[in-house]
């Protein structure tokens, strides 16, 4: 059976409190999920605002494979709202619990099952697909669910969805719910969790089971409160552990996650399943040997299969043949007396506590074999203009010796050090495509003067490597840290 995947990112995503996207953005987030290979891309509410329609128009209009869906209220100003945005769908979505209908609306069941169906019918009146959404239906009384979904197979609704709102659900609850309501009604029944109790995955899994057709999910599982069901993980788990098909390239989930991350400015957690830094990462020195003899003994897949990669982490619980692996990996040749030496800083660096980044490693090796770090491209000079009522704007000039060229660009900014990151990128576009994945920043010690520690982590394919530079001058210091890693992807 082959499960249709309802994604839900630009809409119960964006709710993810401190989120907040441009047009431009949603339409860049909804062409990647549209390549992804989504049934349904659910663009926003349309009632929510001016800024909020143009998206959802700009998305509608792109001529996308996806259905595109607004989430309406039952109520016609929200459909309305949503004809407006040319949409093909909307996710008309109603309370059916009693503390929703008690506490919320204030209604009786009857008087909200009435609102529902009018609605429905509205909606079917004007050309739109629609899903017959029940809130909180996890915690509502059944024999009202069911009411709700049948009479909305009377108004000739398309698909019904079971929404587990604040998460209560367990697999085996979910499991019950979704063989009653499948049982019951004829149409095509979703199921939208939420991650409260940490097990969105493991319910939307159980409800597929039970004979839902369709899985409403976000990219890294972003959402309100403690996020919804991960798209990455619901359809690597449906495929691998189930058997179940969809239509998701799964080799291109890793840079899904990445881009929304990017977007939406919520870094993806290292430990995170399929899409995280360290979901194919090994450090300790049995798993490494391991691997060395079969990747299978330590992965359950393979990390190309959805689009991630694997690492060889160092530190103090690696041993030497998990150095000897990464070296080999690296390309690079020492004797033994060498391979012990940097063996020997790396576990000195382990047990102070420190991670050692890739960064790190090349240091160690330089120090230890007496090489510098072939500088393929080099800053001849950078300027940045900010002020008041100035946008931010940057001009590099690069020298790239390995064409022996000169590589001169300028880029706008939200800020100078965006402003000079962008125009560094953007001068060695041409040279290899290398993207930022993540930036941070922080003061080492106090006052105006504070010196400024910037990481960077840049990728080049599958290739990633985090750099840590520290100055004065955040400016100077950004530049510098994304200078080497580039240098770094570039050995």
């Amino acid at each position: 059976m082959k499960v249709r995947v309802f994604d839900t990112t630009l809409r119960d995503g964006e709710q993810t409190p401190g989120v907040s996207l441009t047009p431009s953005g949603k339409l860049e987030i909804a062409k990647a999920l549209d390549d992804l290979g989504v049934d349904v891309i659910e663009a926003g509410s349309a009632i929510t605002s001016k800024g909020e329609r143009e998206g959802i128009k700009l998305i509608a209009k792109e001529g996308l494979r996806a259905e595109i869906c607004s989430f309406v209220r039952a109520l016609p100003i929200d459909i309305d709202a949503a004809l407006e945005c040319e949409v093909d769908s909307v996710h008309l979505v109603v309370p059916s619990s009693p503390i929703h209908i008690k506490y919320k609306l204030k209604k009786s069941e009857d008087e909200v099952l009435d609102q529902a169906i009018k609605a429905v019918e509205y909606a079917k009146d004007h050309g739109l697909i629609v899903e017959l959404s029940a809130e909180d239906a996890t915690r509502a009384n059944i024999d009202f669910l069911i009411k709700l979904f049948k009479e909305g197979e009377k108004a000739k609704a398309d698909r019904v969805c079971v929404c587990d709102t604040v998460g209560v659900l367990t697999p085996q609850k979910s499991e019950e719910l979704f063989k009653k309501i499948t049982e019951n009604i004829k149409l095509p029944v979703s199921v939208h969790c939420h991650n409260d109790f940490g097990m969105a995955v493991a319910n939307t899994c159980s409800a597929i089971i039970a004979g839902a057709k369709q899985c409403h999910v976000t990219v890294n599982g972003i959402g309100e409160r403690a996020g919804n069901a991960a798209l990455e993980e619901v359809v690597a788990a449906l495929k691998f552990l189930y058997g179940y098909e969809t239509n998701i390239k799964l080799e291109k989930l890793y840079e899904v996650s990445r881009l929304v991350a990017r977007l939406m400015k919520l870094p993806v957690p290292p430990n995170k399943a399929i899409v995280g830094d360290n979901a194919f990462a090994h450090e300790a020195g049995i798993h490494v040997d391991g691997l060395i003899k079969s990747t299978q003994t330590y992965e359950p897949i393979s990390p190309e299969v959805v689009g991630n990669r694997r690492r060889i982490i160092l530190g103090k619980h690696s041993g030497r043949k998990a150095l000897m692996y990464k070296l080999k990996l690296m390309g690079i040749e020492v004797n033994e007396d060498q391979l012990n030496k940097i063996y020997n800083k790396i576990k000195e660096l382990g047990d102070l506590g420190k991670y050692v980044s890739d960064a790190d490693l090349f240091a160690i090796i330089r120090d230890v074999l007496g090489k510098d770090l072939k500088e393929e491209i080099k800053l001849d000079e950078l300027t940045v203009v900010s002020g008041n009522k100035i946008t931010p704007i940057a001009s590099v000039k690069l020298h790239y010796k390995g064409e022996d060229r000169i590589l001169i660009e300028t880029a706008y900014g939200v800020g100078p050090v965006d402003a000079a990151i962008n125009a560094v990128r953007k001068a060695i576009s041409g040279v290899a495509d290398i993207k930022l994945e993540e930036y941070k920043v922080e003061a080492i010690g106090g006052g105006t003067d504070a010196l400024i520690e910037v990481t960077v982590k840049l990728r080049k394919g599958t290739e990633i490597v985090e750099v840590k530079k520290s100055d004065a001058d955040i400016i100077r210091a950004s530049v510098n840290a994304v200078m080497e890693g580039i240098n770094l992807l570039l050995q």
